[in-house]
């Protein structure tokens, strides 16, 4: 196993023997200042005291508590599938990791395909644009500016928060929290010490849970002390692979040949496994860090790797980095796809409302609005139809409407 492998384990099962208990040790009150930070940081959100920015279309975020491997990026493209399938012209906003760094936001694609490659765009924005021609996909460290840029320059209904769940500086009408079914909060402690981005208090700022693996044999699923409505999928491999140079073929061509399977993901050790429950025989299996850009010498050591197998095969995520060329023996690309297996129902109502209101503008009467006023200063308010928000300009601050309704709390309420 690499050490990107041994860590994740560490991480996410807990320490195990002398060595890793002492490093558990060491890195715990690393740990407990990034929590109270963490903390701090959504506390300055939830009161205002950090601005929060409403666009005028409503934003979806798909994110995770983890430090990755949760499947965001399948569970984004299921979103933008069924954008598509309800008339809703959708864009991905990212921060591209992996790609170039700059405020300024960049279009990857604008419904005709990819028009960068994934060194500016980032893999996981390319890999969207590349199987969602059609979407619209736009890149940038603020996001604020990239959504901005979705909506005004490219005409988008709705915006889709690729890796949002901590990016509290935009306001979301539907906040989707991913989470691994066999360990969902990894071994309970950030990092370092643990795999969780924020402590697991913060899942209560979600709107429901999605637990990804859920079908993986053997499992057995921890209780959740949660009041989230739980939906479980599950992640398949294409039943076909794609030569980085050629037309696809059916994945049982490479059955009884020698692989060489490798990958630059969160949780190598899964596509592994599952490339083995495929019946694929993989000679070799090489775990680069996450977003691995494949220098030469990464080349070069698959390469003789290469030369006693058949094949290589490795993520879509990871292909899109690759030349036929670079390397001594075929290889293949394989896609992973989301599942349901319970509560896609539960996903698609709350979907149905968001486009509703994208196709219903919402309103608030006139006689309501007339005995409506601001909890804080007991003052007039108005109706913000962009932002669908109940607004008090001498308090200067902005009440959001749900399902038709003022919600008049003032811990509710953001500053303008």
């Amino acid at each position: 196993m690499s050490a990107t492998g041994r860590y994740r384990r560490f991480a996410v099962e807990g320490p195990r023997g002398a060595g890793e208990w002492l490093l558990f040790l060491l890195l715990l009150p690393l740990s407990v200042i990034y929590d109270g930070i963490t903390r701090l940081r959504a506390l300055a959100y939830r009161r205002g005291w950090l601005p929060v920015v409403r666009l005028p279309v409503p934003v979806v975020s798909v994110g995770n508590l983890t430090a990755g491997g949760t499947g965001k990026t399948p569970m984004t493209g299921w979103l933008l599938s069924w954008c598509a399938a309800n008339d809703l012209k959708a864009a991905v906003i990212s921060r591209g990791y992996g790609g170039r760094r700059s405020v300024e936001p960049l279009t990857v694609c604008a419904g005709k395909g990819p028009m960068v490659g994934p060194e500016e765009a980032g893999d996981e924005p390319f890999l969207l644009a590349r199987r969602h021609p059609d979407a619209i996909v736009v890149v940038g460290a603020d996001r604020v500016r990239a959504g901005r840029m979705a909506i005004e320059e490219h005409g988008a209904q709705i915006l889709l928060l690729d890796d949002g769940y901590q990016h509290l500086r935009l306001a979301r009408d539907l906040n989707i929290l991913l989470a691994d079914a066999g360990r969902p909060f990894g071994n309970g402690r950030v990092l370092p010490a643990g795999y969780l981005r924020e402590g697991r208090q913060a899942a209560g700022r979600a709107d429901l849970l999605i637990l990804t693996r859920a079908d993986v044999a053997g499992r057995q699923e921890p209780v959740l002390d949660l009041d989230l409505p739980v939906i479980r999928t599950g992640h398949r491999l294409s039943q076909r692979v794609v030569p980085l140079r050629g037309t696809s073929l059916a994945v049982d061509r490479l059955r009884g040949r020698k692989g060489v399977a490798f990958c630059g993901i969160a949780d190598p050790e899964a596509f592994f496994a599952q490339l083995r429950d495929l019946g694929l025989t993989l000679r070799e299996t090489v775990a680069f860090p996450d977003h691995h850009t494949y220098p030469p010498q990464s080349l070069q050591a698959l390469n003789r790797l290469g030369e006693d197998g058949d094949y290589f095969i490795t993520t879509e995520k990871d292909a899109v980095k690759l030349s036929a060329d670079s390397l001594v023996r075929p290889c293949y690309r394989i896609g992973l796809d989301i599942v349901f297996l319970q509560g896609r129902d539960i996903l698609e109502q709350k979907l149905k409302v968001i486009r509703e209101r994208i196709r219903k503008p919402m309103a608030v009467p006139k006689d309501l609005l007339d005995i409506l006023a601001c909890p804080q200063c007991k003052g007039k308010v108005r109706f913000d139809e962009d932002n669908a928000e109940i607004i008090c300009e001498s308090c200067r601050l902005a009440y959001p409407v749900r399902d038709e309704i003022p919600v008049m709390l003032i811990d509710e309420a953001r500053t303008i």
